[in-house]
């Protein structure tokens, strides 16, 4: 094998993840590694999808977008590819936005009840 090549436990290395989440991505078809027998070699593109994919899924997209946007590079370009990530992106901000402003309440919201306790606790 070239040394370009990663085998199935390096990829896991690589990327810190299980084999299970591995073999879960190629059988949903967002990774397509190379097979010799029983073994698998993963080469500079499955290297590049994988990080793809990780990014993705940090910021909060479903398995199912990442490999709708994928197939699009093989479809119709990269920039195709590049509108459908700017209209996610855009969509996923409102989304992590909202969230935060949440988040933002709530802990607004705690300090307040902590601090009344603390209150009634020293006198």
């Amino acid at each position: 094998m070239p040394d370009e090549l990663l085998s199935f436990k390096e990829m896991c290395a690589r990327f810190d993840v299980t084999p299970r989440t591995l073999r879960y991505y190629e059988y949903i078809e967002l990774l397509d590694p190379v097979k010799e027998g029983r073994a698998r070699y993963y080469g500079p593109r499955e290297v590049a999808r994988m990080t793809l994919i990780l990014r993705g899924r940090r910021y909060g997209f479903s398995l199912e977008e990442i490999r709708q946007w994928l197939l699009l590079y093989d479809e119709k370009g990269t920039k195709e590819q590049f509108q459908v990530f700017i209209d996610l992106a855009n969509r996923q901000l409102g989304q992590l936005e909202r969230e935060q402003a949440e988040l933002d309440r709530t802990i607004t919201d705690l300090r307040k009840l902590r601090d009344e306790t603390a209150k009634l606790l020293g006198g």
